[in-house]
């Protein structure tokens, strides 16, 4: 008996851990509004679901650091499904106050450029198997808000929006 429970989880066990699995990419992370207190960026992430039906994200948990410090994390409890056998694209949004931007400022070269690295953690819960983590990184660099970025206000964001309804796409707003 003990032979045969040993074949059936051996078995159980190769099946799941062939079983094709979601898949995520950050696709990119842009600045997406100045306000007087904050700075909101935002990443596209590409979610594809090779199943015949919905899976739920369960959180995602995102953390940034500039020069390699924690400036911003936090979690998004419940953000919704990924399409079945389709990409989802999630639009995750990082808000990061002028508090934090100006305690970089000793890091910034005359640029105004920080080296970034974004990380992202999606909790899916799959049928079967149940949740998994898909872990994810994002790095590059980006220009910090200037005093006339800030008197501009939402103006970028305006534009963008009416880029995006010139454009329909499947993008989820979170």
């Amino acid at each position: 008996m003990a032979d045969f429970m040993e074949k059936a989880m051996n078995f159980v066990s190769e099946k799941v851990g062939n079983m094709e699995k979601p898949e995520a990419d950050i696709t990119d992370f842009d600045l997406k509004k100045v306000s007087m207190d904050s700075v909101s960026y935002h990443a596209k992430v590409a979610v594809k679901n090779p199943y015949s039906v919905p899976v739920p994200i369960m959180q995602i948990s995102y953390t940034l650091k500039c020069s390699g410090r924690v400036i911003v994390s936090g979690t998004i409890p419940d953000p919704g499904n990924i399409k079945a056998n389709d990409t989802t694209i999630l639009d995750v949004p990082v808000k990061v106050p002028h508090s934090v931007l100006v305690s970089l400022v000793r890091d910034i070269g005359g640029d105004w450029d920080v080296d970034y690295t974004l990380e992202l953690g999606l909790i899916i819960d799959i049928p079967v198997i149940g949740n998994i983590t898909i872990p994810l990184s994002y790095s590059g660099e980006y220009k910090l808000p200037t005093l006339s970025d800030l008197w501009k206000g939402g103006k970028e964001e305006e534009k963008k929006e009416e880029e995006e309804k010139e454009d329909p796409s499947k993008v989820v707003e979170i």
